[in-house]
């Protein structure tokens, strides 16, 4: 068929209904190979495995990997599908929002991984309202990965010829919940949900407290989400998904910043060379 030919992984498992809705979505709008990791590999950032192999297995759906949603994408554009005009990851279960999630999130690593190999990318994750529920425990329907997948089979079906990537490096979407009922004939359709382009939220509430058996390290953001109780500003990823809304965040990958007089000034300062 015509259309990209699209490398789609994760990090919450080959087997998972999120991932198996993006991967019926997206085969309306293009070619897809799933290379994915065997088994749930969450939170687990751009951990890889380096001078080791790593076994991959074939799948329905293409190649589960005993390895990270980093270790995918490498397998998958050197040796798997070099032909990739995209790489999808996701979508996950959980949201991927704020500036504080962007290094610990194997979804959003993996589009990260493939921005460095010079391949556009895009991540994907559906927000979850935890608080009534053990999040670990919990399994979302295909249905409810909706509003992202949506979104993302479209973005995958345009974004290339509009020249989006030109300018940013990989997408980052989120979205709210479909209801669990929503109708699956995902297609290209669009989202039924309003669609912002944002910012990564600059707000962080990450604390840790004494326990009896050394430190609980307990994030906030989610019990502000599941109220509607945030302080992130209009423009910005968190505030857009609390809003109803889903939420693209245009990124680049190289983590760099501008060169600046005052570290010019320190390192003449300290070089001995320059004596």
């Amino acid at each position: 068929m015509s259309g990209p030919t699209i490398l789609l992984t994760n990090d919450d498992g080959i087997d998972r209904p999120g991932f198996r809705a993006m991967c019926e979505a997206l085969s309306a709008v293009g070619e897809v190979t799933a290379v994915a990791p065997a088994v749930d590999q969450s939170a687990i950032g751009r951990a890889i495995s380096v001078e080791t192999d790593i076994s991959v297995e074939d799948h329905p759906l293409g190649y589960a990997v005993e390895g990270t949603p980093a270790d995918c994408v490498v397998a998958g554009l050197e040796a798997l599908v070099p032909d990739a005009d995209i790489v999808v990851a996701g979508c996950n279960k959980g949201a991927n929002l704020g500036a504080y999630v962007l290094g610990r999130s194997g979804t959003v690593s993996a589009a990260v991984e493939a921005a460095f190999f010079g391949v556009p990318a895009i991540a994907a994750s559906t927000y979850v309202e935890t608080s009534d529920v053990d999040f670990e425990a919990y399994e979302t329907t295909a249905a409810q990965h909706a509003h992202a997948v949506r979104t993302t089979a479209c973005l995958v079906d345009r974004a290339l010829e509009a020249g989006v990537f030109e300018t940013a490096d990989y997408l980052n979407v989120n979205a709210p919940p479909a209801d669990r009922d929503t109708d699956m004939e995902l297609g290209g359709s669009p989202p039924d949900l309003p669609v912002r382009v944002t910012r990564p939220s600059l707000v962080y509430d990450m604390d840790a407290t004494p326990t009896d058996a050394g430190v609980r390290l307990h994030d906030r953001v989610w019990k502000h989400m599941a109220t509607g109780d945030v302080t992130d500003p209009d423009g910005t990823d968190r505030r857009a998904v609390v809003d109803g809304c889903v939420s693209v965040s245009p990124l680049t990958a190289p983590h760099t910043t501008e060169r600046h007089d005052a570290l010019d000034d320190l390192v003449r300062g300290i070089d001995r060379s320059a004596d």
